[in-house]
């Protein structure tokens, strides 16, 4: 298998343009090339920590190494002008909970950023056309369960209370009622406590087809949890930004300018400047250096940042633990420009054109991803997807009377023939992956795509080098590389070995997927470790600090 290092896409193909314009980011400043922090990457997290500095009164600069701000937060009009396509994230959940939003703390509302919740929130179709629609109406949904098992409907709701209970409960610093069972629930695979919880086949891969959104498959154990994601979103729906999910980080960038702090876009990061064994700036590809008063926050993916630095730095253990480090299933994300929406078809002959769909045809199909993303040799029948069509929900997404679709799922990164062979054979895949959607959706014939653009798990690590090896989560929530099984387990992780280095992003606590709070607890960190705290910095009390 042929290795890719960081250095090669940031020589190549991770500054080579999507065809999104910079907006108001990326001007270069007049100003000196030393601030108080200097933070390496703009996804969102990276950006939160740097809205929070700011507004505590420091001096921060953000380098971003593609030509837009965001991370796998990127809206982009790769499709045909006017249709928004969401090259990665989609929905924003998470983060939704954090302070950044549930209490606004970065008045990102008054930036531009708005959220919607479609209705209906979640649909499955099976070739047979049987389905189960989730509507934000619980009893809607309970009716949806009922067709195929009363048992199982009542099972939903019971579930439904108790995980708002769990959620009562860890919010206000309670006892969690049965934690016992709780405990083992999680600690036991989604496949297992799906199949011993309900007895239907629909709806046990309508449970597993939204638990594996993770990218981690639900035969792995500690996946328990993937039986509750339906469940959550049951409770919480599933929140998309108006406009498309760029609006976060952008929103999150002109709160930083407006609070005094300068990005700058096409400026990847290749080396940390170390003197007598602290970090003290950043050295860009193009020999550019920035200099660092007080810290450097890094969002770049721990395996590329351990490059970065001599290795005695890091210490052995350390650098071990980055060693043995695996990433997720890998993703592969297909956009399309339509001109009308999918429609599922029905069993009564109706049809439903939902924002987002789960497919999974079967419960055991899951259980082969971990053999396919071992070989590298994959079948494409019967391949778990997830479907977004945000404009059926998001008239602003494309033009009137149109609409965005984007299929993605997982398939091996490494490849036989390595993994650059994905650029041979990825539109031969993506085309057997939309022939097979549409049996689901017969509206949806050829002649309905007015364009297209293509992206294989080669090409999501090119747009983004923090997604190693495809992997979009970096290291997801809940799975087997949490808590200890981290490079550096607990608050710690935000401080990395090597003094004046901090850390952030998917490769920390709580792990990836939109959720901000990686982003808002380095924040934390960092503001103590300055003498200031979070609670200062939202209320603009902390003024300009030596």
């Amino acid at each position: 298998m042929t290795t890719i290092s960081r250095r090669t896409f940031l020589q190549g193909a991770a500054l080579s343009s999507l065809s999104v314009s910079t907006g108001a980011f990326g001007k270069r400043s007049g100003r000196a090339a030393t601030f108080d922090f200097v933070v390496a990457g703009a996804g969102h997290n990276s950006l939160i920590t740097a809205a929070y500095l700011c507004k505590a009164g420091f001096g921060v600069l953000v380098l971003e190494g593609r030509p837009t701000i965001g991370g796998g937060c990127k809206t982009a009009e790769v499709c045909l002008p006017g249709f928004k396509e969401d090259l990665c994230s989609s929905v924003h959940g998470f983060i939704q909970s954090s302070p950044v939003l549930s209490k606004n703390e970065l008045n990102l509302f008054e930036y531009g950023l708005d959220y919607i919740d479609p209705d209906p929130i979640m649909h499955t179709s099976f070739l047979d056309k049987a389905s189960i629609t989730m509507w934000h109406d619980a009893e809607r949904t309970y009716a949806e369960y009922a067709k195929y098992s009363r048992a199982d409907a009542d099972t939903f709701m019971r579930l439904v209370n108790e995980y708002k209970a769990y959620n009562a409960a860890r919010s206000g610093g309670s006892d969690i009622p049965n934690s016992a069972v709780w405990r083992r629930r999680f600690a036991m695979s989604g496949y297992d406590l799906i199949n011993k919880t309900f007895e239907n086949h629909y709806i046990r891969c309508f449970h597993l087809a939204q638990g594996r959104f993770s990218s981690i498959p639900g035969g792995h154990p500690r996946t328990g949890s993937q039986l509750f994601t339906a469940i959550r979103h049951q409770v919480k729906g599933r929140p998309m930004p108006k406009g498309g999910s760029g609006m976060l980080p952008t929103a999150l960038g002109r709160v930083i300018e407006a609070n005094g702090g300068v990005i700058q876009t096409n400026m990847p990061v290749e080396q940390l400047i170390i003197e007598r064994g602290k970090c003290v700036g950043v050295e860009c590809v193009d020999g550019t250096q920035y200099r660092a008063r007080k810290s450097v926050v890094s969002t770049i993916h721990i395996k590329h940042l351990v490059e970065m630095a001599p290795k005695k730095l890091w210490g052995e253990d350390f650098r071990e633990n980055v060693r043995l480090l695996q990433p997720e299933q890998a993703m592969f994300a297909f956009h399309y420009a339509l001109s009308e929406a999918p429609q599922f078809e029905l069993a009564d002959g109706s049809s439903i054109a939902p924002a987002e769909a789960a497919m999974l045809s079967s419960p055991e199909r899951i259980l082969l991803a971990d053999y396919e993303h071992a070989t590298g040799q994959f079948n494409l029948d019967d391949l778990p997807l997830q479907v977004v069509v945000p404009s059926v929900a998001d008239p602003t997404r494309a033009p009137a009377g149109y609409h965005t679709l984007k299929l993605e799922g997982n398939l091996p990164y490494a490849l036989p023939e390595g993994p650059q062979h994905w650029d041979n054979i990825k539109d031969e895949v993506a085309a057997t992956v939309f022939r097979q959607f549409q049996q689901y959706c017969p509206n949806l014939t050829d002649d309905k795509v007015l364009g297209k653009f293509i992206q294989s798990p080669l090409d999501i690590e090119r747009m983004n080098p923090a997604m190693w090896r495809g992997s979009v989560h970096a290291i997801a929530a809940g799975a087997a590389q949490s808590g200890d099984m981290r490079p550096v387990p607990g608050w710690s992780e935000y401080r990395m070995p090597i003094p004046g280095l901090y850390q952030t992003g998917a490769c920390t606590a709580p792990g990836g997927s939109v959720r901000g709070e990686p982003g808002r607890n380095a924040a934390i960190v960092i503001l103590k470790d300055n003498g200031s705290s979070i609670e200062e910095a939202v209320a603009g009390k902390s003024g300009m600090r030596s």
